[in-house]
């Protein structure tokens, strides 16, 4: 589930349409939730669907850790990448904003958490734009994301949580022991797909 304040609207015709923010959202506040009605296509089904169907589960899906691809069933599917993105996914399953994003501004995000099976060329508005964003992507840059979101996580406690509800509680006990001690915190390298995992690649914390 997307943040309450927000709303969809169309751009251009090249990148469709975005999410906006309709408030003030501060720098640690939860901005998406993969919820209980999130669509999960097991690779198995994936494989199963027509050309035309793949093509729609990629364009609006990311593909979680153990390999699925999930589709939300609200607009967060239309978040919109940014190389210099205002939110972020974290290792604890849920997305956050990793600086303030003021009201009427795009809310952007980092596809490069993805699990992408293939590169994809970009051209966002920022200039930290890398042109393009790709599988291996995981390996170089999450020290960079960690600190970003490190940065942020603290937030969590300062802010209003309207998707806090949707939080389990093994997730906020896991803030908690983040809240205790930061070396405890959870790595967004552990989004990166299972089957990484079974080749053998180590997991980073």
């Amino acid at each position: 589930m997307i943040h309450p304040h927000t709303r969809i609207q169309y751009i251009d015709d090249h990148k469709g349409y975005g999410v906006f923010a309709t408030a003030f959202i501060p720098r640690g506040t939860v901005t998406y939730v993969k919820d209980s009605l999130e669509l999960e296509v097991s690779p198995k089904d994936y494989a199963l669907h027509s050309a035309d169907m793949q093509a729609a589960i990629e364009k609006y899906s990311y593909i979680d850790e153990r390999g699925y691809r999930i589709v939300s069933w609200d607009f967060a599917k239309y978040v919109n990448h940014c190389c210099d993105c205002n939110t972020m996914s974290t290792g604890y399953g849920f997305e956050i904003a990793i600086r303030d994003i003021q009201p009427g501004e795009e809310i952007t995000d980092e596809y490069g958490i993805f699990n992408l099976e293939q590169g994809m060329e970009v051209a966002c508005s920022s200039p930290l734009c890398r042109r393009r964003v790709a599988p291996e992507d995981f390996d170089h840059y999450f020290t960079e994301w960690d600190i970003k979101l490190k940065q942020a996580l603290p937030g969590f406690w300062q802010v209003g949580q309207p998707l806090k509800t949707l939080l389990s509680e093994e997730v906020l006990q896991q803030l908690e022991a983040f809240r205790q001690n930061p070396g405890e915190y959870r790595s967004v390298y552990l989004l990166k797909a299972e089957k990484a995992r079974l080749n053998g690649q180590a997991i980073h914390q």
